[in-house]
């Protein structure tokens, strides 16, 4: 790229000012906590270099600047000491990147312009007025009221995360004013953030409402006493000197004297190797893939990439990005066979399902794409152009249904090669696609999954969904849902979508399917992770999704009898709730609650956030309920509540009307521990250590002639915990089968077997699963309800009794920050973020993390292995039962009542000897059983 000044005919003469500020403090709270290599906080450095980068690439300007603030002191500290006086200090992760982003902007070459002892909205005030002066448009990117002064005479704004523009009508929305008069009414209203003191008593549509009426401060201020409502005459009389210097506070300054002229703020490429520096040094992939695509394009004589493409980033990618793009819509019989034979030459096929929704087992096949190879694709319609729900009426014809090949007919073609053997079918998230072929007759097979190879590769790194691992690895932002389909209640459903778009859309997601696996899949040997992808994750894509199939039943008749039950006692907790609180409010409100506990009823530890109401989660209220009853009851309330819309009221409606039972969905890429998670209904996070938790489990019942059987893993991760220790202790008392809390106990207090009391055995409980997760001296003095000091003294007589333990953790966390991972014990890798933070707070939780990943993770990966044997063991048996659920260390199935014990038999077995031939592990693992009508009987 050159560093000549912009000089297209699409270049029109504007100046865009980027208010630096803005595009800092969205970028830093928009992301989550990043860290490059050193340790040092990256967030906003990426994500302001990613929005300064779409503005480059998008803007039609011949001038460009960026605007900082130099210091928080300004001549405005001189007219008011006071001002922004009780802006708190930025965060502490933040404070080093604002170095960062102002090197980002130099690596733009973009002008980065900042001056001493005035704000950034007084230069960009300056910038207009010369820009205007020079007869050049003005545009400022950034969303803040305070330049909405700014706006009319050809000088615009755009707010960068809407895209949307600003002008005078918008200003006039927002104050009641038109953009010349924003001064005055800010004047009277003041400013809480900045410290602007206005009138008291007066807001903005109040000010709005006088100014317009007495048509600018200082009228107003000379008629004051002629207002008619008393109080607001007589704030207007007194604190008329205070509006005024008010105003002098909100007057944007357009006379600082400019280092650097508008001529001076040319549009210049940035220089490629500076910036590409910049992106490799901050660790910034996304950025750098998409600075080769536009790197690569240049190259071609173009400013911007094709729709739908760009550049990879990186050589093995670049071998895989298509010289063209070609995609087809099949609605012919005879070119679908031509797609299908060349699938079947090829040995492999990337395939995706286009559907009515995200649950399998309740939506409608809608479509199917194929492709070959990069770049080429087709998409076959199946079902588009129902009438939706809702639409026309007996008067109106149907829109007319576009032309497609017959649904039967297509799939009927389409199995053979689905199921040969020859042919590797390639999928993203192929579990969806296994269910909703499986609901159509064909048993797809064998099968890829780029999403799991990504997680096998990268699990915990980032996220495994298709558009981010496509910008990650292809530098290729994909078409959204969104796009295609519209959002909010204007979206339709896929069935809807007009061919040409759905044909853009869905083959576009086939070719971005092959094309991350044949650049993923090499790597899997390379990482030496091949055997545990094909050994592990993948033969679970058909398990887990005929796991959705079977689904679980639920007796709507308990369900409806909890709901009522749970609303009885919602009603008596806000009788009760209402009396301690000394009045009626809403009790789902968090704002209400925190001024009812903090402003009305004084509770000490009162904090608020951004938005000015105060925190009442779940943690505030139990830390409260030592001062006050009412948290208690708050949290006795709100645990109902959830129980009764998330299980008992939901429920009945996720049963599916077909099948009649309920079929959640399991997520495999979700955790960077390799558990699986679920939703819809999400019956992993059922909270059963209350009773009336575990009564939602009482609604999940096995079919007349049947019972469910639940098989759990017995202190499963605690004996992981003593052999990747070197606990001989533990490990012997594991042999022995004795009380691990107990011998713990007994170990750390001294206290005898034989003479163990309850309360002992709890605080060694606490501790044994609270090392598990890294818990503090606080965090167990909080469980056992002692002091911090005391608990603490518990953790080191459990590490001095136990010294392989801190070992292990000191050896965990010492991996993580070299290699940015740790290992299970069958080589999984889970990535680690934020190991080497400079914020102490998530540096600590990424240990704590380091720390828990090996044990949680090999967990995962135990009951996986046993996951797979499992149908094969029971069919080779003879015996039907079908597991329905997998929920951490737990299995659970539904069983005819003759086949009980000869299931509970093999499935325990199994699950005993789920680590063996890979692993033999210094402590048995014990696979517990228990039978009953409904699950929660069975647990």
């Amino acid at each position: 790229m050159s560093d000549a000044p912009l000089d297209t005919p699409a270049a029109r003469n504007a100046l865009y000012l980027v208010d630096g500020s803005g595009y800092i403090f969205r970028a830093y709270h928009a992301l989550p906590p990043m860290t490059r290599a050193d340790g040092t906080p990256v967030n906003a450095v990426f994500g302001f270099s990613a929005m300064l980068m779409k503005l480059v690439e998008e803007i039609d300007a011949q001038h460009l600047a960026v605007i900082f603030d130099s210091a928080r002191e300004t001549f405005r500290n001189e007219i008011y000491p006071a001002y922004k006086a009780q802006r708190p200090e930025p965060p502490e992760d933040l404070r080093p990147q604002f170095a960062l982003i102002r090197d980002a902007v130099r690596a733009f070459n973009v002008p980065c312009i900042e001056m001493p002892g005035f704000e950034a909205d007084d230069l960009i005030a300056t910038y207009a007025r010369h820009a205007r002066k020079q007869g050049m448009e003005v545009v400022i990117v950034s969303s803040d009221k305070d330049l909405m002064q700014l706006v009319g005479d050809g000088v615009t704004m755009l707010d960068p995360i809407k895209n949307k523009p600003i002008g005078p009508a918008e200003v006039m929305e927002k104050f009641g004013v038109p953009p010349a008069k924003v001064v005055d009414v800010q004047s009277l209203a003041g400013d809480s953030v900045d410290n602007v003191p206005g009138v008291p008593g007066i807001g903005v549509k109040t000010a709005a409402q006088l100014i317009e009426e007495y048509g600018d401060l200082e009228s107003l201020l000379a008629r004051a006493s002629e207002i008619k409502q008393p109080k607001r005459r007589e704030s207007l009389i007194e604190y008329a000197e205070q509006a005024r210097i008010s105003r002098e506070l909100v007057k944007l300054r357009d006379d600082v004297p400019l280092e650097v002229p508008v001529n001076g703020l040319e549009v210049r490429d940035p220089e490629h190797a500076t910036l590409l520096a910049f992106f490799e040094e901050n660790n910034f992939k996304r950025l750098v893939a998409r600075l080769t695509a536009l790197e690569a394009m240049a190259g071609h004589g173009g400013n911007q990439p094709p729709a739908g493409g760009s550049a990879p980033a990186n050589p093995q990618a670049a071998e895989l990005a298509p010289a063209q793009k070609s995609y087809e819509t099949v609605v012919e019989e005879a070119d679908l066979v031509r797609w299908i034979a060349a699938a079947t030459e090829a040995g492999c096929v990337s395939v995706d399902t286009e559907t009515t929704g995200l649950n399998p087992m309740s939506a409608e096949l809608v479509g199917v794409s194929l492709s070959l190879e990069a770049g080429r694709a087709c998409y076959v319609p199946l079902a588009h152009g129902a009438t939706p729900v809702g639409q026309g009426s007996l008067l109106d014809a149907p829109p007319a249904r576009p032309k497609q090949i017959d649904k039967q007919r297509a799939l009927a073609l389409l199995k053979p090669m689905l199921e040969d053997p020859s042919v590797l079918k390639v999928g993203h998230n192929m579990k969806y696609d296994w269910v909703m072929f499986r609901r159509q007759g064909i048993d797809v097979a064998p099968i890829d999954d780029s999403m799991l190879i990504s997680y096998v590769l990268e699990g915990g790194a980032h996220g495994h969904g298709m558009d981010e691992l496509s910008e990650l690895h292809l530098g290729h932002k994909t078409i959204t849902f969104k796009e295609i389909a519209g959002s909010g209640k204007d979206q339709v459903t896929f069935d809807q979508v007009p061919l040409d778009r759905a044909t853009d859309y869905a083959a576009e997601d086939a070719d971005v399917t092959g094309r991350l696996h044949r650049l993923l899949k090499p790597r899997l040997r390379e990482s030496g992770l091949l055997t545990f992808y094909e050994t592990i994750e993948r033969p679970l894509v058909p398990i887990i999704g005929q796991m959705e199939r079977e689904g679980i039943k639920v007796d709507r008749e308990v369900l409806a009898e909890m709901s009522t039950d749970f609303a009885r006692r919602m009603g008596e907790y806000e009788i009760e709730i209402y009396k301690l609180a000394g009045r009626e409010f809403n009790i789902g409100s968090p704002k209400q609650l925190g001024e009812i506990l903090f402003d009305e009823i004084g509770l000490q530890g009162g904090k608020k956030g951004k938005t000015g109401a105060y925190a009442t989660g779940a943690d505030i209220l139990e830390s409260l309920a030592v001062q006050h009853e009412l948290p208690a009851r708050i949290l006795e309330w709100r645990q109902i509540a959830k129980l009764k819309s998330t299980y008992a009221d939901a429920l009945v409606g996720q049963i599916n009307p077909e099948t009649g039972r309920v079929h959640t969905c399991f997520a495999m890429a979700a955790t960077s521990t390799g558990r699986l998670s679920s939703s819809d209904p999400n019956v992993q996070n059922i909270p059963i250590r209350t009773e009336e938790g575990r009564r939602i489990r009482r609604a999940f019942i096995a079919e007349k002639g049947h019972k469910l059987l639940s098989v759990d893993y017995s202190q499963v991760e605690l004996r992981i915990v003593a052999d990747i220790g070197g606990l001989e202790a533990l490990r012997q008392a594991f042999r022995d089968g004795i009380d691990i809390h107990a011998m713990t106990a007994s170990q750390v207090f001294g206290v005898p077997l034989d003479q163990m009391d309850p309360m002992t055995r709890r605080k060694a409980k606490a501790i044994n699963f609270g090392i598990i997760y890294g818990i503090s001296g606080f965090g167990l003095a909080r469980q056992l309800g002692v002091e911090p000091g005391e608990a603490a003294a518990y953790i080191r007589a459990y590490f001095e009794r136990y010294p392989g333990i801190r070992d292990y953790m000191d050896k965990a966390k010492e991996e993580a920050r070299r290699q940015g991972f740790v290992r299970t014990l069958f080589g999984r890798q889970c990535h680690v973020p934020g190991i080497a933070d400079k914020n102490p707070a998530r540096r600590a939780f990424a240990e704590r993390q380091a720390i828990n990943a090996p044990i949680q993770g090999t967990a995962a990966d135990i009951i996986k292995r046993a996951m797979i044997r499992i149908p094969a063991a029971l069919a080779q048996a003879g015996l039907s039962a079908r597991m329905l659920l997998q929920v951490h260390d737990e299995l659970l199935f539904e069983v005819p009542e003759a086949e009980l014990d000869a299931t509970s038999a093999l499935v325990r077995e199994v699950m005993e000897g789920a680590t063996r031939p890979v692993l033999d592990l210094a402590v048995p693992l014990v696979a517990e059983a228990g039978v009953g009508d409904s699950w929660d009987q069975a647990h």
